[in-house]
């Protein structure tokens, strides 16, 4: 028995000699190919794609500062649209009555919004506006009878409060929400409208709205759309509403400001906005090839010499995604559409023969190509791949302005729109950051026209849900163990993070591992779900 287990150690141990030797021999062949191919092909693809990033970086921080000190003039001077542009209150005449009052549509396109249906119709039925100068289009395309049989009780209801309400539903869903806007726009009593209103499900408009925003259209014949602030209801719930509210804050404070000032052209931001009729069928309707129906229309609106208008203080309520999963989805569809837009219409800018070339500039350029493909890829390849990537390749040197300056300048600018959450600053880079993977890949999808460019998931909102504590009407929309809640690619490059994290400490001198850990972090937190609201199991 002895002797038997003597033999074998000696085997065993013959076999690990054997097997030391045959990788020792493997790696001393392999050693100089790495080297070599590490020299002549990682190595110089690494310095090109550092100043490739660092380019980027340049553009991108040049186009924010551009736009913040526009919006900073706007605001030190006091550039009220009401300054720039002739308005007048409505006259508010017994003896004239509804006379002086233009015939406006308001459209509120849903689907399955059984949260929120009654927010929206209630807000938009008791506007401050003639009742016989006021149309209502439910454009309902939902798929549940039981949600389709409660909007319809809630538009028979203002009905019979006089309201001139009509509740449209298709047996399809083609074009998603652009074909309902498309054929709600084909009915008859529409050509006696002047202005359309359109507001998504979950906004809720100011009773003076139509007040404050109509007199614009009806005293300057350029303008083509009016178009409101969001204000955000549910910022307070959790972090990541608190950090969403802090990138479109600067979306509506900086970006649309700084459009609107210079250009008089901003991206419709498909709700709290009114149009005039006229000039949606001057650039052709509403159409259907893209998942950003309201920006094709905005591009197609301004080439044929139309001039739109931002109204920062007119403020709609609205909701934010309370959970990451829908957040994501969001995301994809607004970085995918205006990429795919951008390849659809950059020879129709280039040939307009209705604007300026500076104008044509401003869109390829600044509205395109800057914001929409420049700041989500320097975003994820330069902070999230090739600076944690550089700690494998001494040879790299990335200037310090480029690593620190540039992006404490970019994130500065981002979040003086709201200074109430100064204090998340450093929660909102690492968010943003772990975003960029998904808003990068949506770029691509967009530009290749490849597998997800047509994808349209409608965001989940909770509404009256969450204001009446109905928590087991929401928790089944929600993961209900960990298993559920994972996000492969997210872990996958919280993995590989966290490697470069740890080499950078263990082998190099230029510290990145203090913002490479953190990083780390964000991607394995987001990856295993532990973002957004998450409501218990009722019983």
């Amino acid at each position: 028995m002895e002797g038997g287990i003597a033999d074998l150690s000696t085997s065993l141990a013959l076999y690990l000699d054997a097997a030391s030797d045959f990788i020792l021999s493997s790696l001393s062949r392999v050693a100089p190919v790495w080297e070599a191919v590490r020299a002549a092909v990682l190595l110089p693809l690494m310095k090109t794609a550092v100043v490739l990033c660092l380019v980027m970086s340049l553009i991108l921080v040049v186009e924010k500062l551009s736009m913040a000190l526009v919006a900073l003039y706007v605001k030190v001077f006091g550039r009220t649209p009401e300054k720039v542009y002739k308005w007048q209150e409505m006259p508010q005449d017994p003896e004239l009555g509804s006379l002086p009052y233009p015939m406006v549509l308001v459209q509120i396109p849903m689907f399955n919004e059984r949260e929120v249906y009654e927010i929206s119709i209630g807000a938009v039925c008791t506007l401050a506006w003639p009742n016989d100068k006021l149309i209502i289009q439910v454009l309902d395309d939902s798929t549940d009878i039981t949600i389709r049989e409660l909007v319809q009780e809630e538009c028979g209801k203002w009905q019979r409060k006089g309201r001139n309400i009509h509740y449209i539903s298709r047996d399809n869903r083609n074009g998603y929400k652009a074909g309902a806007l498309k054929e709600a726009m084909e009915l008859d009593y529409v050509k006696k409208c002047d202005y359309v209103a359109i507001f998504d499900a979950d906004h809720e408009p100011p009773t003076d709205f139509l007040l404050r925003s109509v007199p614009f259209l009806m005293h300057n014949h350029e303008i083509a759309l009016v178009q409101a602030r969001w204000k955000f209801v549910n910022a307070n719930e959790c972090i990541m509403t608190r950090i969403q509210e802090m990138s479109l804050n600067y979306h509506f404070k900086v970006e649309q400001q700084s459009g609107s000032s210079t250009m008089a052209f901003f991206g419709f931001n498909g709700t709290a906005g009114v149009w005039r009729i006229l000039a949606i069928n001057e650039a052709d309707g509403w159409k259907e090839r893209t998942t950003v129906e309201d920006m094709d229309l905005a591009v197609r609106a301004t080439l044929r010499g139309w001039k739109f208008l931002y109204i920062g203080d007119l403020k709609v309520k609205s909701e934010l995604p309370s959970s990451y999963k829908a957040y994501r989805y969001q995301q994809h569809r607004w970085a995918c559409g205006p990429a795919n837009l951008f390849k659809k219409m950059a020879l129709d800018i280039l040939m307009a023969k209705k604007v300026t070339s500076l104008k044509k500039l401003f869109l390829l350029y600044n509205f395109f190509f800057a914001r929409r493909i420049i700041s989500h890829n320097v975003t994820f390849f330069f902070y999230c791949i090739i600076i944690p990537l550089s700690s494998f390749f001494p040879e790299v040197v990335i200037p310090k302005w480029g690593v620190f300056y540039v992006p404490t300048l970019i994130t500065i600018l981002n979040a003086v729109g709201t200074p109430r959450s100064l204090h998340l600053i450093v929660i909102w880079i690492f968010f943003e950051n772990v975003m960029s993977l998904h808003r990068c890949k949506a770029v691509y999808i967009g530009l290749l026209e490849a597998g997800r460019v047509n994808e349209w998931v409608v965001t989940e909102k909770l509404g009256n849900a969450l204001k009446t504590k109905q928590i087991s009407a929401v928790a089944k929309k929600f993961p209900r163990n960990l298993w559920e809640r994972f996000l492969f690619l997210e872990l996958a490059l919280g993995l590989f993070l966290l490697l470069c994290a740890c080499h950078n400490f263990f082998f190099r001198r230029n510290q990145y591992f203090f913002f490479i850990f953190p990083q780390t972090i964000s991607f394995l937190l987001m990856g295993f779900g532990f973002v957004g609201n998450h409501f218990p199991q009722t019983k």
